[in-house]
């Protein structure tokens, strides 16, 4: 799948990525109102990540329809990522989106640098199931629910999840860091704070994949630093039945999404796997 936040704010960006190979695609998170977002600077790369205070902007559930109906030309899956502040604001959100014609909702529960949309509701698993539970309530559609790395316990947030019926969770969000500019002696991002995506967080994505799959049988989707076949395999070893790409498209390209299928097919050929199923929680079982 593509990840949401990368080409996903257009009906034109997504129908590029579904041309390019991918299996499905995830919309940029959108609220109920328009949002700017924070001002520049809000991207920097690192040597091993990026880190983005982007602050969710975005333009509103009702402006963009067009661009998630566009989307649906593509012919396969379409999920409306959507944030909100309480469980009626995503009921709300959750009910346009299949009006929309998605195939399925992705709450962003997990946003490390937007105040009021992260910590302080997707850090607690009792609001973690309130939300999801008011949501599977609203719609017929499967409910994802994408988790923070930022807890102390993830599975703890995946089992609120599975208590309250969701249907997949996502992991993981991105990691909150900061950069410095040292001549400055000031924080790069103009929110200070940013989130880290890209090959540095892949052992921490591949953790809380692990950890999730031993606490519930919940369908996982691995996303966090995935740019190659293998690294694909390894969060599907440690539970994911799918995967998310983002990050990995600013390294390698649109391209990537083929490129990744075939390095799968080519490891599963040397190694013996006639399917994925077959590596699916393998490293969980040992």
């Amino acid at each position: 799948m593509l990840a949401s936040g990368v080409l996903g704010e257009t009906g034109g960006s997504l129908l590029s990525v579904a041309e390019a190979g991918a299996g499905a695609l995830v919309t940029k998170s959108v609220g109920l109102e328009p949002r700017e977002g924070h001002q520049n600077p809000t991207f920097v790369e690192t040597e091993h990540g990026i880190l983005n205070a982007m602050g969710l902007p975005n333009p509103g559930i009702q402006n963009s329809q067009d661009e998630v109906k566009a989307a649906l030309g593509s012919q396969i899956p379409v999920i409306g990522s959507i944030y909100g502040k309480n469980a009626e604001e995503f009921s709300a959100l959750a009910k346009k989106m299949e009006e929309y014609g998605v195939s399925a909702v992705e709450l962003n529960l997990s946003c490390p640098h937007a105040e009021g949309l992260g910590a302080e509701i997707g850090h607690d698993p009792g609001m973690v199931s309130e939300i999801t539970g008011a949501v599977k309530e609203s719609v017929q559609v499967p409910v994802f629910v994408k988790l923070s790395p930022n807890v102390k316990s993830i599975a703890a947030l995946a089992l609120a999840v599975e208590e309250a019926k969701g249907d997949a969770v996502v992991a993981i969000n991105t990691v909150k860091g900061m950069a410095i500019n040292a001549e400055l002696a000031m924080p790069v991002l103009s929110n200070s704070v940013g989130g880290l995506s890209g090959p540095a967080i892949r052992p921490v994505g591949l953790r809380c994949v692990y950890e999730i799959r031993m606490e519930t049988e919940l369908p996982i989707i691995g996303v966090g630093g995935i740019v190659t076949g293998l690294d694909a395999v390894e969060y599907i070893m440690a539970g994911a039945s799918c995967v998310q790409i983002g990050s990995g498209i600013y390294y390698k390209g649109k391209e990537i999404f083929n490129d990744i299928c075939r390095e799968m097919e080519s490891f599963m050929e040397d190694q013996g796997y006639k399917t994925v199923r077959e590596m699916v929680g393998i490293a969980t079982k040992g």
